[in-house]
């Protein structure tokens, strides 16, 4: 991704001005709130694998995490983001609860749905029950390069279908991927976007790879912020009404860096709200932010972080124009 300096910095403040146009110097924001460590499958990037026997695993009950999203609520917050690992705990009778207490208290609130892949069915069940998006990265549209990020068990053609169906069932649908993950090539990239394009999803979320120190990807370099910037405005570019996250990962390999995402073209944010022992234990990738109630990633802070960029938050839920 090798682009002039001049060249590039033109292009950065060109994805800002589209955002700015569509958005103004708003951003909207999504209360994060992680329900569960407990996973079925065995990503090799991941901290939350199967495999890995170091991660402590623990879930939310149904009252806890209807206690979080009422917190989050009365923050201000008008997105609630349900995320955790492959865990078929969460039934969808167990989900559908959750989901109508949620939507009979706070009828205008959105939820978001971040919890990997499910049978068709229960997509269209959860659609139904009321959940208004749902995130599902694809990692990479190479389906060589999916292959050796992930067991055999997981396949590249079930994650793509799942978020056609996502996409198909009416949700606001979001999809995604790890820039500088381990073996990735440049036309990797280039497949990503063009599988973006073609998707026109509503959400898309980008951030760099970071390893995690219990997975096989442990000695394997991060991704680098200036190309997850670059990737971020050719994005916003490409479609100026996306809704596109400056993500935790890219907050927890710079000290700015959600600002700076926000300044290449990024218009959302999603502080964790969630509760501080799974914050605690929600071990993604290393040293990442958002692990401690106290912690400056926490929604209080992000008011004045974004004012000195000239920017302030969103009183809306932001859904998709």
């Amino acid at each position: 991704m090798n682009l002039d300096k001049v060249e590039a910095e033109d292009l950065h403040a060109f994805a800002r001005d589209l955002a700015v146009k569509n958005f103004g110097r708003e951003i909207y924001i999504r209360g994060l709130i992680e329900i569960s460590t407990y996973c079925k499958s065995n990503c090799y990037y991941c901290g939350l694998r199967l495999a890995n026997k170091n991660t402590k695993r623990l879930r939310l009950s149904k009252e806890e995490i209807l206690d979080l999203a009422s917190y989050s609520v009365d923050l201000g917050i008008k997105t609630i983001v349900m995320q955790g690992g492959e865990d078929d705990f969460y039934s969808l009778d167990y989900l559908k609860e959750i989901i109508y207490h949620i939507k009979e208290k706070f009828p205008d609130v959105a939820i978001t749905l971040s919890l990997g892949e499910r049978d068709f069915q229960d997509f269209e069940a959860l659609k139904n029950m009321g959940a208004d998006r749902h995130l599902l990265r694809h990692e990479t549209y190479s389906k060589s390069h999916y292959q050796r990020l992930h067991p055999s068990s997981m396949k590249f053609e079930n994650r793509i279908d799942s978020i056609l169906k996502l996409k198909d069932l009416g949700f606001q649908t979001g999809c995604g991927m790890m820039v500088g993950s381990p073996y990735q090539r440049l036309e990797n990239l280039y497949e990503d976007l063009k599988f973006i394009l073609k998707l026109r999803p509503q959400m898309v979320g980008i951030g760099p790879f970071i390893p995690q120190h219990d997975t096989p990807f442990r000695d394997f370099e991060g991704g680098k912020l200036e190309d997850v910037l670059k990737i971020l405005y050719i994005v916003r570019i490409a479609d100026e009404k996306l809704l596109l996250p400056s993500t935790t990962a890219l907050g927890s390999i710079d000290e700015f860096g959600r600002e700076k995402g926000i300044l290449a073209g990024a218009n959302v944010l999603m502080p964790n709200v969630g509760a501080e022992k799974l914050r605690k234990n929600y071990k993604l990738y290393d040293n990442k932010i958002g692990t401690e109630v106290q912690n400056s990633d926490d929604f209080m802070g992000l008011e004045k972080k974004l004012e000195k960029i000239g920017y302030k938050i969103s009183k809306s839920r932001g859904d998709y124009k």
